[in-house]
């Protein structure tokens, strides 16, 4: 019987035949700690009571994302108990300012097809775009992975979501990841993998593949899976990656579900308030008023993501009275952003461009709404209160929609726009 992509990288790092349903101690390539969940969680306290120590200190990462830069005393002092613990620890790969945690990991070379990739981030599940089996995980177990350099997980049942066709101008790798999540429901793959296939994935460049396994979790899902094809593989090489060994699932694998989608038929999709999966055509509900427009994130702060809203609203200026707040995804990228004009082109429309940061998508600091405010965003979550205050409205779209939307103080469909 065939086996997909999940059941032959479990089995290659537990060194057993695995199928779905299997529990099997696998080996983990990296673990990642963030600032908001990591050392300081359960584990700086309860390290030094396990006669291990940290098992194998170059496959940890630690990223200082959620606080930086820093807003209050506390979270400096969060950020700098971080960086403490991590050089206490002899960790050379530690990082801060540099951008969200996801982002960093891929950018910097962390996430490498065929291997497990675990990390105190939900969102952890980005790195599927290349062919890893990543995802999320807590402090507590955490705790047993940098010790024991290895954890226990159940095979997944597999998914399979097919995106056939073209996509039209403006709809984005956001507006299929919505449009699946609207099918699947916010618990429809719960402890499922899922993957993404078709021409219309391929089509996709691997910046946007990510905006689509970044929110396989919004559905529940362990992990998400694409295919590693050139696209990958040149990204990879640019990271001066060559060697691995890429999964691919066989032809005869079983899979407990399947989806097909037609892309040349999607239009831009927008996730209402206050559940990821409340997801319909933004057609249906345009001219909503909005407060304050997000451009970034780990699901949309990318170079693509920020190039086309800067074309979009190129020598053109956002509506009066509104906020249009942009945080590229890493410091590479706005430097990139910056170098090209791109940067400079949103903030001649009125944008105010952040550092690179989780701040914003997790209501932490640099663009808290206020009460009765609404957003429009690209970042991967509309839970109340996810941004401030628990009486304001989180929507969710593209940057194509979110751009547009900018330009009119409502919600508006970019093909509109750019007519």
């Amino acid at each position: 019987m065939g086996k997909t992509m999940s059941e032959k990288i479990l089995s290659a790092k537990s060194g057993l035949d695995l199928k779905a349903g299997d529990i099997a101690w696998v080996s983990v390539d990296k673990a990642m700690l963030d600032d908001i969940l990591g050392p300081r969680v359960q584990i700086a306290e309860h390290l030094p009571k396990l006669s291990t120590g940290i098992k194998n200190v170059d496959n940890v990462v630690v990223i200082s994302d959620h606080y930086t830069p820093p807003a209050t005393v506390k979270q400096a002092e969060i950020v700098k108990f971080t960086r403490d613990w991590s050089k206490e620890y002899g960790i050379q790969n530690y990082y801060e300012f540099k951008g969200p945690c996801h982002q960093v990991m891929a950018e910097e070379g962390h996430v490498v097809p065929g291997t497990v990739v675990l990390g105190t981030d939900s969102h952890t599940c980005m790195g599927g775009a290349l062919g890893a089996f990543a995802s999320g995980v807590g402090s507590t177990e955490m705790l047993g992975i940098i010790s024991q350099g290895k954890t226990w997980l159940k095979v997944p049942e597999t998914i399979l979501v097919e995106w056939a066709g073209s996509l039209p101008q403006y709809v984005m790798a956001k507006d299929m990841v919505l449009h699946t999540i609207k099918h699947i429901g916010h618990a429809g793959a719960t402890y499922k993998a899922i993957e993404f296939i078709g021409d219309a994935i391929d089509a996709l460049s691997v910046d946007q593949r990510m905006a689509i396994t970044n929110m396989a979790v919004e559905m529940g899902a362990k992990v998400g899976l694409m295919r590693v094809d050139e696209k990958v593989e040149m990204y990879l090489q640019d990271k001066g990656i060559f060697s691995y060994e890429a999964f691919y699932s066989d032809p005869d694998a079983t899979y407990c579900q399947v989806l097909r989608f037609d892309a040349s038929s999607l239009s831009p999709q927008v996730a209402c308030p206050h559940e990821v999966d409340n997801v319909h055509d933004v057609r249906a509900i345009k001219d909503k008023a909005i407060d304050q427009f997000y451009l970034g994130s780990c699901t949309g702060g990318r170079y693509s993501d920020l190039e086309i809203a800067a074309n979009i609203v190129k020598g053109k200026k956002i509506a009066k009275g509104v906020r249009f707040l942009v945080s590229p995804a890493s410091q590479s990228i706005w430097e990139k952003a910056s170098q090209s004009g791109v940067l400079g082109t949103l903030a001649k429309s009125g944008a105010t461009i952040l550092a690179p940061t989780c701040g914003v998508c997790v209501g932490l600091h640099s663009g808290l709404l206020a009460a009765k405010e609404r957003c429009l965003s690209t970042s991967n979550r509309n839970f109340i209160g996810r941004m401030g205050s628990t009486e304001a409205e989180i929507y969710l779209a593209s940057p194509a929609t979110v751009a547009a939307s900018a330009l009119k103080g409502i919600i508006a469909d970019p093909c509109d726009i750019k007519e």
